[in-house]
């Protein structure tokens, strides 16, 4: 069997970068950028006040009690259109360009009015409440770097730089393919031994987080004609997902009948718990991954495989943030697999994260990875742990977001 760190090199060598289009920012968030942003613009784009008040020169509010002129006023997005002369205040709002030969804000907390006259109550020194021009960036910085993922934050910054359209990465497009004569549709309610397909709801949310675009092939059936007419479906889509079928029994047939179809198969069965039947190939230009179908297996091959698949199809790193914690319970020798264990979080101790591994790690048991905070990544022949010893962790929340 092949390691968990050499499968997923095989994977990762078989993936291509996208290529770039240009979509309107309000349709970019969770997009990966493909060029450098550059500010069209300064930012502010000229001094403006910082608080509603009054613009003034700062030799002629220099003392309690100096009164000023009052000559007009200023809100943002217009313009006072003469110099400010000596002994003369500009009603001013916050945002507002100051006034040729105003240096500083009078706040309005500091001054009275009265009719036209202000009256400084408080002194104000030069520059006091003025935000100068490019105070937040200037024309031709480079605010963005490709490769940044589009949040809320930077698409406002990409916005304000002068920016309405974006160039970024492609979305890989997976579709996704449950198999198994012993699956119905969710809302269903199944009879007998039967149960509902839940592995395909999982992981189109996981590929919508990771990036990717969702083909949902729907179920395929134990029967090599219906199999292959789903495969088939898939022709021309960045990667193709399958669940269930992947081992060896006699209703196993994703493989077999994926290789009459012209599958190149790369691997299967990896020294991995949960996951270890997981088959890689390409199926023409398709990169092909079929996981295991029982739900956890599944899901934890996808975190492995198929987001760092989908993070470097856009050009994104695709390693795990692994992280440390601390044992909550001992743990036997492991053996030639390498685990990930459902953990939940316990409450902090000394500034440092405990997990307690889930007693069951059946892989059917779906409710225990749900409600699992953490994976403990332990490698093969890990040597017997004990509680208070640290341990390499994902962080669940983490992984599934992006």
């Amino acid at each position: 069997m092949l390691s968990v760190d050499e499968a997923l090199a095989r994977v990762l060598q078989a993936v291509r970068v996208k290529g770039r289009e240009t979509i309107h920012l309000v349709r970019a968030h969770g997009r990966v950028l493909a060029e450098d942003l550059v500010a069209r613009r300064s930012q502010p784009p000229l001094a403006v006040s910082a608080m509603d008040g009054y613009a003034v020169r700062a030799a002629d509010a220099d003392r309690p009690g100096a009164v000023l002129r009052l000559v007009g006023e200023v809100p943002a997005g217009r313009t006072f259109h003469r110099q400010l002369q000596a002994g003369e205040a500009v009603r001013i709002f916050t945002g507002a360009p100051l006034p040729a030969g105003a240096d500083a804000i009078l706040i309005q907390e500091h001054a009275r009015a009265e009719g036209d006259r202000v009256v400084v109550e408080k002194p104000v020194a030069r520059g006091r409440f003025v935000r100068p021009e490019g105070l937040d960036f200037v024309a031709g910085w480079v605010g963005l770097r490709a490769g940044s993922r589009l949040d809320g934050r930077l698409l406002g910054l990409a916005a304000a730089m002068g920016h309405a359209w974006l160039r970024v990465r492609q979305r890989p497009r997976v579709a996704l393919l449950s198999t198994g004569d012993e699956l119905v549709l969710p809302g269903e309610l199944p009879s007998g031994s039967r149960i509902i397909a839940s592995n395909a709801v999982s992981l189109a949310a996981f590929v919508e987080a990771w990036g990717g675009e969702v083909i949902d092939l729907g179920i395929a059936r134990d029967d090599p004609a219906d199999l292959a007419h789903h495969l088939t479906d898939a022709r021309g889509i960045d990667f193709l997902v399958t669940t269930g079928g992947a081992s060896v029994g006699s209703y196993d047939l994703v493989q077999q009948t994926a290789r009459s179809l012209g599958l190149q198969l790369e691997f299967w069965k990896i020294a991995m718990r949960p996951g270890k039947p997981m088959l890689f190939g390409r199926l023409g230009e398709t990169i092909f991954l079929g996981l295991p179908g029982n739900p956890v297996s599944s899901a934890i091959c996808a975190i492995v495989f198929l987001r760092a698949a989908l993070r470097a199809a856009q050009g994104l790193a695709p390693e795990l943030p692994l992280k440390e914690a601390r044992l909550a319970a001992d743990l036997a020798a492991n053996d030639e697999r390498q685990d990930f264990l459902r953990a939940q979080f316990l409450a902090a101790e000394g500034g440092e994260r405990w997990v307690r591994p889930a007693t069951l790690q059946d892989s059917s048991m779906l409710a225990t990875f749900a409600h699992a905070d953490a994976l403990i990544v332990r490698p093969a022949f890990d040597p017997p742990r004990r509680a208070g010893e640290q341990v390499r962790i994902v962080e669940l929340q983490e992984v599934l977001a992006a």
